[in-house]
């Protein structure tokens, strides 16, 4: 009986200490220098840290943001990249802070400005670090420049195209009202849907004020969402767009025969890449790893940022040691 009573105090304490140990915080604060390249006449916002000058070999992480979000989005993960390498930050064109020319700003005019973008800044020995329409864009930059990437950490991403008849009905007629050519300009520029709605709707946690009023600052007014209301017309479903159907339909094929090193970061539930989707992947994309992070919706970043980080410094350590860094 003395021993059971034992055994039970020890097993409470333990739970009672684990219980009350407390979230590493995440933090709202964005501390670090604005920087601003011209690209294709319009300037584009990034952040670019721990550079090492004497290190040719140093590779980048360059991270890319999706729709409605900006660098902001990786503020927490950034960090954990330091002891590895450079890290490249950029909001993409007609996002964030980067200025709104008045451009179509389809999946190919995005692409124009991003490889402007980093043909100008010469950056080498890749790492994408890809989220949401980031990863698309990210994906197709590596499937055309594959000696210039070492390495793909993806979450939440655009790897395939998608069909009417595989999505569900509330999904379904979301999509048919963001891609219409009245109803979708009105949702999501006059009403600012992706800000106000769709950010709090894909994140599990509740985004502080400070969060919220950086996310919605470059937003102003309807003519700055243009970028916004475009994205969603460029997912191809049912091969609409063509041209963006091709493009992903190629890199999905790509990514199942690249023997470059891959990284997945999924949550669950998810929204793009659920369980099912998690397991498609680990059983068809060649050299890559997968890694649960935890709880979280399609911002996985706002809730599970610190997890995120030490997943990539693991598989860093595990995968691209050898690539000169620290």
């Amino acid at each position: 009986m003395h021993r059971n009573s034992n055994f039970l105090f020890s097993y409470l304490t333990l739970i009672i200490s684990l219980s009350s140990v407390q979230a590493q915080p995440i933090s709202s604060d964005f501390n670090f220098e604005p920087k601003y390249l011209e690209v294709l006449g319009s300037k584009m916002h990034y952040i670019d840290e721990y550079l090492n000058e004497n290190d040719t070999l140093q590779p980048t992480f360059l991270f890319l943001h999706g729709v409605p979000t900006s660098s902001y989005l990786w503020r927490n993960v950034i960090p954990y990249v330091e002891p590895y390498g450079r890290a490249i930050a950029v909001d993409l064109i007609g996002m964030g802070k980067s200025d709104k020319p008045d451009i179509d700003y389809t999946f190919l005019d995005q692409s124009k400005y991003l490889d402007g973008f980093i043909e100008k800044l010469d950056i080498h020995n890749v790492i994408l670090v890809l989220h949401d329409w980031g990863s698309a864009l990210g994906f197709y930059y590596a499937h055309r420049h594959p000696d210039n990437v070492k390495g793909i950490v993806f979450m939440e991403a655009v790897y395939k195209t998608s069909k009417w008849k595989n999505m569900k009905l509330i999904p379904k007629i979301f999509f048919r009202k963001l891609r219409d050519p009245v109803k979708g300009p009105r949702m999501v520029g006059e009403r600012n849907f992706f800000l106000k709605k769709g950010l709090p709707f894909g994140t599990k946690r509740k985004l502080t004020k400070k969060e919220k009023a950086y996310y919605n600052a470059p937003y102003p007014t309807i003519a700055s969402r243009k970028a916004l209301v475009v994205w969603p017309t460029q997912i191809p479903i049912d091969k609409d767009p063509e041209e963006v159907h091709q493009i992903i339909s190629e890199y999905g094929e790509w990514l199942k025969k690249s023997n470059i090193p891959k990284l997945l970061l999924y949550a669950k539930p998810g929204m793009i890449i659920k369980k099912d989707k998690v397991q498609k992947i680990r059983n068809t994309f060649r050299n890559t790893s997968l890694k649960y992070v935890g709880k979280g919706k399609h911002f996985i970043q706002e809730d599970r940022p610190h997890e995120i980080g030490k997943a990539i410094q693991q598989w860093v350590r595990e995968k691209l040691i050898d690539m000169g860094s620290k």
